[in-house]
């Protein structure tokens, strides 16, 4: 073999392992909802969840283009992302369900989860709370070659945090990415219903380069993300990205998502991001499906040990406060 073409094969390869790699992340991000939902309705997961089922491209396509000096901030819809940037999944999990043995010792919950070693800043319960995290940690990432991501919803391109952040970004040339989640609702409500104009206009408005993307395609977003960061991390300013999604499950664990028109979320599924992932691999790579079962085995598996691993850990002990008197 020429040596071009051995670079061609081992480009090939290397392809179909990061690809694979990228599937049986999503597959877990996937599990782990299910899994979350199951525990929820069971009375093990305290305070509300906001699942990510359906949106797993985005957040494990961008996280491949990120190295481990970089950092994200979340949403309240994180678990998806906190598992893409390599935060433990039975440490996750135990926190959902307020065991010491959590990623913030069983006392977060499943919206304000904090994981510094991978790079996570937080997830957020405030909207656009992300947005000014991520703004905040691109100053002091000036000059250093890494980058911030902010991960929000098409909600927030309707609060001040999204105005105020990315202009000061722009005046400074902050290296931040500034990723919106598209999935088509705030909360209950369709985004193009409360958002005249579209996104992307608002932020090329103040003069950030814009890309728009099939957020159900974990292949199209790496390929994006790469070129976004590359230029960001290069020191070309702050960017901004639409990543067109869509959320499987209700807002909430109390949302059965009847407003959705007909039809609606059979369409999407049809662009699942495991079947879009699938299809690559089996189309492209010629995976076949016993390759494909076994690592969805594997993922369940576990998941399995996951989930009896964290339900066995203890509650956190009591926090002794300090007393306080008046005068």
């Amino acid at each position: 073999m020429s040596r071009v073409g051995e670079r061609a094969g081992t480009a090939a390869v290397e392809d179909l392992d990061r690809l694979m790699e990228m599937y049986r992340r999503m597959l877990l991000i996937r599990g782990f909802e299910d899994r979350v939902q199951s525990l929820f309705l069971r009375g093990e997961v305290y305070g509300t969840t906001h699942l990510y089922s359906g949106q797993e491209a985005v957040a494990v396509g961008f996280a491949s283009a990120l190295g481990p000096a970089d950092r994200v901030a979340c949403t309240y819809r994180g678990h998806g992302h906190l598992l893409a940037m390599g935060t433990d999944p039975e440490g996750l999990l135990a926190e959902l369900v307020g065991r010491e043995t959590g990623v913030n010792g069983g006392r977060s919950g499943s919206m304000n989860v904090v994981d510094p070693e991978h790079g996570v800043l937080g997830c957020y319960g405030i909207v656009g709370g992300s947005i000014a995290a991520a703004t905040g940690a691109g100053l002091s990432l000036r000059g250093t070659g890494a980058v911030a991501v902010a991960y929000f919803g098409d909600g927030t391109t309707n609060q001040a945090y999204f105005f105020e952040c990315l202009n000061f970004a722009k005046v400074f040339e902050l290296p931040v990415v500034y990723v919106c989640e598209n999935n088509g609702y705030g909360e209950y409500t369709p985004f193009e219903a409360v958002t005249p104009g579209g996104i992307v206009p608002r932020a090329a408005a103040m003069q950030l380069p814009t890309t728009e993307l099939d957020g159900m395609d974990v292949r199209a977003v790496r390929a994006a993300a790469t070129e976004v960061v590359e230029r960001v991390r290069g020191g070309a300013g702050p960017e901004f990205v639409e990543a067109r999604t869509y959320r499987f499950v209700g807002h909430s664990r109390s949302d059965p998502g009847k407003y959705r028109p007909e039809g609606e979320l059979d369409r999407w599924r049809a662009r699942d991001p495991l079947v879009v992932a699938e299809t690559l691999l089996r189309d492209e790579h010629g995976t076949d499906a016993d390759a494909l079962a076994q690592v969805a085995e594997s993922v369940e598996a576990e998941l399995d040990r996951i989930e009896a691993a964290a339900l066995a850990a203890p509650f956190p002990s009591e926090i002794s406060l300090p007393e306080f008197h008046d005068g």
